[in-house]
């Protein structure tokens, strides 16, 4: 029976999705008779801290929100912010006569369904709705053909929510005591930082070699044209037989691998080119095989990502808060998955759209079949591809802006998937002569032609190095058979220098996760979200670069929790979790031998260990002993020459010698330096500019020493109060403090500069109705202050300069919001691929930002004017415009005026004021628990 003949009868039936969006596109499809309302995400998860757990419980149960000791019960409590949301779903609840729970269709949405169930309790027929995309035909068939709760899923969620709580909560805790205060660690996002961790060890380590070798240009002596060159560009590939050394021959150290190549110095590389000058040449062989190259499988969620980061510029975060609105208003289908299946239906519409927009020659003859290439892949669900029966075109959508461009690349990809391979020819060319003194030197080069474009017609993927060739690239060679003469036209020695290896980017990151079978691709945003939001990894272009305080952290997980950060173990704990999914092990048991340690080696991944078949206890034990984590220890790392680098509560630094000892060095790092910058020569440097106290003299009318010091905000100056002076109370004095201004310096500024400095905010005088004015300087620069109204001067020198008269002048003038004659930029990027408007960085009220002129996005932690690229301006803009506009606060109702009573008010003035008081200060403590939780919480 279909749904609108049901509900012909009268019946009342409430739909529960997750977000707003997607409640407006369904409730358009089903009608009258339906009411359709979000969850808004999870309405209760496990507590965020011990307030939030009821007064029943006690102990540990309070700390970790789970009750260990009884089958690791979770203790789960509705969010505060949902409580609203889950009264009125319990309204229209009421008032209903069956409920569709239509959450998303992965563990996730599983878990929210059963949440839903479990706290609204509802006593009409429940159904559980899933389809995985928004489209008219398929809501109204997931409402026809609902199915149970999945209860494997949940449980597998639920079992992953305690995993990660009691990891977070356990280990996080050590890093606050032996690192740094609110740091975090999760199942995930540590062993993500460790990776990145290490591949910056790699570049500290990695030692350059040079090496040469020759290109040569060589001609048929005959005319040629595009099909049919007349020249060759081929490198010298071996001398005497033997093969030239190139960069892969190298190792880390600098060193060859094997001696069984030729390595070329620039000497040897010139002296052969010049021997070579009046050599002839002929081909010595010409080998040509087919070239064929089928198309790329369909988008899942990590191929998506790193797509979208190579063609797009938009960071992992950016293009799923993209793709959730494409899914959301129906234009993609569900895009958390990590199939590669397209079903029936979508194979048909890829496959007519193929012959419509390329012709008959371009469809294969059977519909191309993708098998899953991820372990535990859930083949269920389908492929990212274009919704409905039949995919609209990119103009046929109606989407601009990022949103066109992620649905452009979705629809590219899905219809190239169903065409036929590009089909074409390789060839290598081997050219050989010997040089004046002998030598016998090979060339060779290599070419491809493509006879049939095929899928390339429509989509080609992109490469995550940027040198790298695109597979559509054709390098034309000229048609030569064996024996052909050929002459030397240029022949030039080329040196070149090994590279360390490149560090990850956001797409290689999450390659790299993937291959290794750590997290899942619905995680995999959030994680990288998550690395950055704390501060264990920056950008640097689109680079990921480890901080100071990540190798810290990293050290530490290593060397007393080596286990959890351990890549097979994290895998092997990825595989039990889906065990559980599918019902082949118990969540109980198993997490018992993970915190408990119970059970033996073979017991699961919890207790896999190295691999020694050792016993290794669980996760409770291992952070009970913290006094064995020496913490200076694990934030010491040796730089060379007696400098070792410190990671401190306040940031690195580099130091050297003892404290309180004669010649004792240190100096703050740059927050933006990446640890393999720091060579013992920059260490030198900043341990030769002036830093710590420069004493400047005594302030005659206080009496008090004035010293000036490089703070981590900047140089400043400031007074040294007796030791008798009281720091804390009713009557705490705090010492005079003022920022040295832009074109000062430590170790020029004196002790008047800094008197005048401390005596700001300067008293300019008073306007005519008697209110002062006062010139000051801030956090954006100096300016004025009368009241609520302030006014920016141009220069800090007028602080102490201007007069009255020129005060009231400024304060004259209309106030200007923005408008103010426009700063040139700081820098041009370029084109953004989106938008298509210039890019450029402009210098804001918040610091640095880049703009197109619609969109604007603040340079973040680790990005400067100086390294910025052009990808990365383009990527901050995907993510600020994938965000969306701010919400503005809502504005409350204007109170309604009531004549009457207003006696009784006046007396209850106190008394409400003597409540607020008391409100806010348990709202302050509330807030500082839950902040003090949520810097534990694991992602």
């Amino acid at each position: 029976m279909s749904p609108t003949s049901e509900t012909a009868h009268g019946g009342r039936r409430l739909v529960i999705v997750e977000s707003p969006a997607k409640a407006k596109t369904i409730k358009g499809y089903l009608g009258p008779g339906y009411v359709v309302e979000a969850s808004v995400g999870h309405i209760r998860d496990l507590p965020s801290g011990a307030a939030e757990v009821p007064e029943k419980y006690t102990g540990e149960v309070r700390r970790l929100g789970v009750d260990v000791e009884h089958d690791f019960q979770p203790i789960y409590v509705v969010n505060a912010d949902k409580k609203a949301q889950v009264k009125k779903l319990k309204d229209l609840l009421a008032e209903s006569d069956e409920l569709f729970l239509a959450t998303d269709e992965d563990r996730e949405g599983e878990a929210i369904a059963w949440h839903l169930q479990e706290v609204l309790k509802p006593k009409v027929p429940v159904h559980r709705m899933v389809f995985h995309e928004i489209t008219k035909d398929a809501i109204r068939e997931a409402v026809a053909n609902p199915r149970e709760l999945n209860q494997r899923m949940v449980d597998a969620q639920e079992t992953r929510r305690i995993l990660d709580r009691l990891y977070g909560y356990e280990v996080s805790p050590v890093l606050w005591k032996k690192v740094m205060p609110k740091l975090s660690a999760g199942r995930v996002q540590s062993v993500a930082t460790r990776l990145v961790v290490e591949r910056e060890r790699e570049r500290i380590a990695f030692r350059s070699a040079e090496y040469w070798d020759l290109t040569g240009t060589f001609s048929t002596g005959r005319t040629g044209d595009a099909s049919d060159p007349s020249t060759l560009v081929a490198r010298l590939a071996a001398v005497d037989g033997k093969r030239v050394a190139q960069g892969r021959d190298f190792g880390a150290d600098g060193r060859l691998k094997s001696e069984a190549v030729l390595h070329l110095d620039e000497a040897n590389a010139r002296a052969l080119a010049a021997a070579l000058a009046e050599t002839r040449f002929s081909v010595r062989s010409v080998e040509s095989k087919p070239y064929r190259r089928s198309p790329y499988a369909p988008f899942r969620t990590t191929t998506l990502q790193q797509e979208a980061s190579r063609k797009l510029g938009f960071g992992a975060k950016a293009t799923m808060q993209v793709a959730q609105k494409l899914y959301e208003n129906g234009f993609i289908t569900y895009m958390r998955t990590d199939s590669t299946v397209l079903s029936d239906t979508a194979v048909a519409a890829a496959r007519a759209q193929v012959t419509q927009l390329y012709g008959a020659d371009y469809l294969p003859e059977k519909p191309r079949v993708y098998a899953g290439k991820v372990k535990n892949a859930q083949e269920a669900h389908e492929a990212i591809r274009p919704s409905g029966d039949r995919f609209r075109t990119p103009a046929e959508t109606g989407l601009t802006g990022d949103q066109f461009k992620l649905y452009e690349l979705i629809w590219k990809r899905t219809v190239a998937s169903q065409m036929k391979d590009a089909t074409g020819n390789s060839v290598t060319v081997k050219i050989g002569g010997t040089s004046a003194d002998g030598r016998d030197a090979e060339f060779s080069a290599s070419g491809k032609t493509i006879t049939f474009h095929g899928f390339m017609k429509a989509y080609v993927e992109g490469a995550d190095d940027p040198n790298a060739e695109l597979d559509d690239r054709e390098r034309r060679l000229p048609q030569v058979t064996e024996g052909d003469a050929l002459s030397a036209e240029e022949i030039t020695a080329d040196g070149h220098a090994t590279k360390p290896p490149a560090r990850y980017t956001e797409a290689t990151l999450v390659k790299e996760l993937e291959e290794r079978e750590i997290g899942r691709p619905s995680t995999y945003a959030s994680i990288i979200g998550t690395i950055l939001d704390r501060g264990y990894v920056f950008k640097k272009g689109t680079a990921l670069v480890p901080s100071f305080l990540s190798f810290a952290v990293v050290n530490l997980l290593e060397k007393h929790f080596g286990r959890l950060v351990d890549y097979d173990f994290t895998a092997r704990m990825e595989d039990d979790l889906d065990r559980i999914a599918r019902g082949e092990a118990q969540s109980v048991p198993w997490l018992k031998r993970f915190y408990f340690g119970e059970g033996d080696a073979a017991g699961g991944a919890a207790d896999a260990g190295n691999g020694d078949g050792d016993h290794l206890g669980g996760l409770k034990e291992l952070v009970t002993d913290l006094g064995a984590i020496d913490a200076r220890e694990i934030s010491s790392f040796p730089v060379g020459d007696g400098i070792v680098l410190r990671v401190g509560r306040y940031g690195a630094y580099v130091e050297r010698g003892e404290r309180e000892q004669e010649g004792y060095q240190k100096a703050d790092v740059p927050d933006d330096l990446a640890p393999d910058e720091l060579t013992v020569e920059y260490a030198e440097e900043l341990l030769a500019k002036p830093s710590g106290d420069f004493e400047l003299g005594t302030d005659p009318v206080s009496g008090h020493q004035i010293v000036a010091k490089a703070g981590r905000y900047g140089p400043y100056v400031t007074e040294i109060l007796p030791e008798s002076t009281p720091k804390t109370g009713k009557n705490a004095v705090k010492p005079r403090t003022a920022s040295l201004f832009k074109t000062m310096s430590l170790d020029t500024v004196t002790l008047d500069e800094a008197l005048q400095l401390m005596s700001l905010p300067r008293v300019v005088g008073a306007d005519a109705e008697g209110v002062e004015i006062t010139a000051q300087n801030g956090r954006y620069g100096p300016y004025l202050k009368k009241g609520t109204d302030s006014r920016s001067l141009t220069s800090e020198d007028q602080l102490f300069s201007i007069t009255l008269e020129e005060a009231l002048a400024i304060y004259a003038q209309p106030k200007q919001r923005g408008r103010a004659a426009a700063k040139p930029p700081l820098k041009e990027l370029g084109t953004d691929p989106v938008s298509e408007k210039p890019v450029v960085v402009k210098d804001g009220r918040f610091g640095p930002y880049v703009t197109d002129g619609e969109t604007n996005a603040t340079l973040r932690t680790g990005d400067s004017v100086e390294t910025i690229t052009p990808e990365r301006g383009y990527e901050l803009l995907a993510e600020k415009r994938a965000k969306g506009p701010a919400k503005k606060a809502a504005k409350k109702a204007p109170a309604k005026k009531t004549a009457a009573k207003k006696t009784a008010a006046k007396k209850t003035t106190a008394a409400k004021k003597t409540a607020a008081k008391k409100t806010t200060t348990a709202a302050k403590k509330t807030t500082a628990t839950a902040k003090k939780a949520a810097a534990a919480k694991p992602e």
